[in-house]
């Protein structure tokens, strides 16, 4: 699934370690407000179907989700003149209680393929059984039935039960496309509040409709339309209590059905108002609040150039100032050069003459000095060259006991290369057995395929946990060896999808290694989304084969140490 964050203007109060906190720059808010709630919305795909005008009567199955596996049914879905008819039954329902105390009831859904949804009616759940006659405008479009709160919501939620699936038999021209819908993730409309969500419990033999009345006016209340949409909540309130009175007079069933189902609407109603009324709100205050920063940042600009200007002009004069002292400075120095010169000049000539007597001197030194060298000169040449004979034979020991030990290093390295050869295909051949292992020159590459992993999911089968606990008892033997965890996908899906699914099953299959005592200094994990395929997406075989996670195994005892790249 892809996340989509979007705003809520829902000012409720929160718990703090749940607020989102609002940048400075923003205007303070009333005491009396919490801050604006962000609820996430979950982007989720599934098969529509385009239903050709007067085509016939045709027929879709109905099959549960992972949240109600064991629900199941089918749709007749026939054109009429200007709409579709859709006759569907449901068998194996539970109550939608069992998601959250806020869901009492199931909604069938229309979804088009440019994701819009349409609440096509409330299913009412019989024993286990259900069953909804229903028509809608849409032409194409896939069927889809979620847990709610109430009959009277506008958008699902993302506890999808049950979704439609295109039979073998399928009569009629259709066509097969994909819509892509957002849903309400759980607990939205609780907004965070779930100490503060309090509804009557359902007395035994009321109806439904009482409690999805209740709820939807306590969901009304907590998005505080009873501020911002006061006469929509009153009139819910007032229904509501209509509905309870007439079930506390005993009276019949549609004299409480009638007034509860309104008050439903009416408070979903009220809801939408008042969550639309606090995004006008909060954009009004946006709005004052950058006015008065630009005001605040031209006061600020306005008194940055008032003390430029004043700092230019002290420079202006402080230079002046330097200037007058440097010309002053400058005609008593050239008076000190002047002086200078001339004693220098005195005593150049003074040191001249002294220099020729020296000249002189040194000069019979030196001849004295040049006789007694060459004396010595040749004494040390015989000297040096007995030295030479003797270091050029110790020259030639020493190349001979270099050429022995060289000769012993490279035996001892063809004897290491060839234990770790050894040990390195001892280790393949167990780990092969339990995963697919090949040899590369990163190390050796245990593949952990697609099928261990749900579909689209992280999470690694009872048959993957299995095998990789094995896979962790033969690597826990050699505490030396580095793990390179990867993970791959195919090419199905959005970059962004694909890399943290990658990166999401890399960790868990880490995460599971960890567990089973291997150091987690020793393993590192890593996603690289569609990048690295070893097949062709064009094919189904192939985008199997591309989806997988990869072990390297690598480390200096085995003699290979990974380079990080295929």
């Amino acid at each position: 699934m892809k996340l989509i964050t979007v705003l809520l203007t829902g000012l409720i109060a929160v718990p703090a370690a749940a607020q989102v906190a609002i940048p400075s720059a923003q205007p303070s808010v009333d005491s009396t407000q919490a801050p604006l709630f962000r609820v996430t919305v979950v982007g989720r795909t599934t098969a529509a179907i385009n239903y050709r005008p007067r085509s016939g009567e045709t027929r879709v199955d109905l099959a549960g989700t992972a949240l109600l596996p064991e629900a199941h049914g089918y749709a007749e879905v026939s054109g009429g003149k200007g709409y579709i008819e859709i006759d569907a039954r449901l068998q194996k329902m539970q109550p939608a209680t069992r998601f959250g105390s806020e869901y009492l009831t199931y909604v069938l859904w229309a979804i088009t393929p440019e994701g819009r949804a349409k609440n096509l009616g409330e299913i009412q759940i019989d024993d286990d059984d259900a069953r909804v006659k229903v028509t809608t405008e849409f032409q194409a479009f896939a069927l889809i039935v979620t847990a709610e709160p109430y009959f009277a919501v506008t958008q699902p939620s993302d506890v999808v039960v049950m979704e439609n699936v295109v039979r073998g038999d399928t009569k009629g021209k259709v066509e097969t496309v994909q819509a892509k819908y957002e849903l309400l993730k759980r607990g939205s409309y609780l907004m965070n509040q779930n100490a503060n969500f309090k509804v009557k419990p359902l007395e035994p033999g009321a109806p439904l409709d009482l409690a999805e009345a209740r709820n939807a006016v306590e969901l009304s209340r907590l998005a505080r339309a009873d501020r911002y949409a006061a006469d929509s909540f009153a009139k819910a309130q007032e229904l509501l209590t209509a509905a309870e009175v007439a079930r506390a007079k005993h009276k019949r069933g549609n004299d409480v059905m009638m007034p509860a189902r309104q008050a439903a609407q009416t408070a979903e109603d009220a809801r939408l108002i008042a969550l639309q009324r606090q995004e006008e709100e909060f954009q009004t205050q946006e709005r004052v609040a950058a006015a008065q920063r630009e005001r605040d940042a031209q006061a600020r600009a306005q008194v940055e150039r008032d003390r430029a200007q004043a700092e230019r002009e002290r420079a202006e004069t402080e230079q002046a100032r330097r200037r007058q002292a440097e010309l002053e400075a400058q005609t008593a120095a050239t008076a000190r050069a002047a002086a200078e010169r001339e004693r220098l000049e005195i005593e150049r000539a003074r040191q001249e003459a002294l220099k020729a007597q020296s000249d002189a001197e040194q000069a019979r030194a030196a001849a004295d000095a040049a006789r007694r060298a060459a004396d010595t000169q040749a004494d040390q040449a015989r000297a040096l060259a007995e030295q030479e004979r003797a270091q050029a034979e110790q020259a030639r020991v020493q190349a001979e006991q270099a050429r022995a030990q060289a000769q012993q290093a490279q035996t001892a390295v063809a004897q290491a290369e060839q234990v770790k050869r050894a040990l390195r295909e001892r280790l393949r051949e167990q780990l092969n057995i339990v995963l697919e292992t090949r040899e590369t020159a990163r190390g050796l590459i245990v593949n952990v395929s697609d099928v261990l992993f749900d579909t689209g999911s992280a999470t690694l089968k009872p048959g993957a946990r299995e095998k990789l606990a094995r896979v962790a008892g033969i690597l826990a033997t050699h505490p030396d060896l580095k793990i390179e965890i990867e993970g791959h996908t195919d090419s199905v899906g959005s970059d962004d999808y694909n890399q943290r699914l990658s990166e999401r099953r890399a960790e868990s299959v880490r995460a599971y290694l960890v567990q089973q005592k291997i150091p987690p200094t020793a393993v590192d994990a890593e996603g690289f989304g569609e990048s690295r395929p070893v097949a062709s997406n064009d094919t189904a075989a192939g985008r199997q084969q591309n989806r997988r996670v990869e072990l390297v195994v690598s480390g200096e005892s085995i003699g290979r140490t990974s380079t990080g790249a295929n």
